[in-house]
């Protein structure tokens, strides 16, 4: 039996539990995608004051477009792990 019929007939049997170990892997995707991004910001604020505790402000201190869309792809992500499970729950 070709695998993708097998991938098939185990999900028709087992769906709640397949579609939460996708929210899983979107919800650790979304996680680990907006903690890097403050990883990043954090680094760049320490290198832009020179490792002082001062905080930056004004038009520096505006998140770069490139974080802000990985924080909204991270959130997505997030949501989406949370609607399957609650799909989940329903099935």
């Amino acid at each position: 039996m070709p695998v993708l019929q097998l991938a098939w007939l185990y999900y028709l049997n087992n769906s709640a539990f397949v579609l939460n170990c996708l929210a899983l892997f979107y919800g650790l995707s979304g996680s680990w995608l907006i903690i890097a991004t403050q990883w990043r910001t954090a680094r760049a604020m320490r290198l832009a004051t020179g490792g002082s505790a001062l905080t930056l402000t004004g038009p520096t201190a505006r998140p770069h477009p490139a974080n802000r869309m990985f924080m909204l792809v991270g959130g997505v992500c997030l949501g989406l792990a949370l609607l399957l499970t609650l799909a989940a729950r329903l099935v």
